[in-house]
């Protein structure tokens, strides 16, 4: 996942409540177990921690979806 710093994914996130959401964000720094990021739909930083990451996928530039 080092790789997806600089660059936007997809995730489904798990949150401590057991909440399941689906979110597009862009990863501004990975340290230990914590992800540094902008949360495209809210546009505010977030910290999400890897282990609560089910699913993860690279969004393409240039690719609108």
């Amino acid at each position: 996942m080092k790789m997806a710093v600089g660059q936007t994914i997809e995730i489904v996130y798990q949150a401590k409540s057991g909440e399941i959401t689906q979110r597009k964000i862009e990863v501004n720094a990975i340290r230990d177990d914590r992800i540094r990021a902008t949360c495209l739909t809210s546009g505010s930083p977030r910290v999400f921690l890897k282990g609560n990451i089910l699913a993860w996928r690279l969004i393409k530039r240039g690719v609108v979806a």
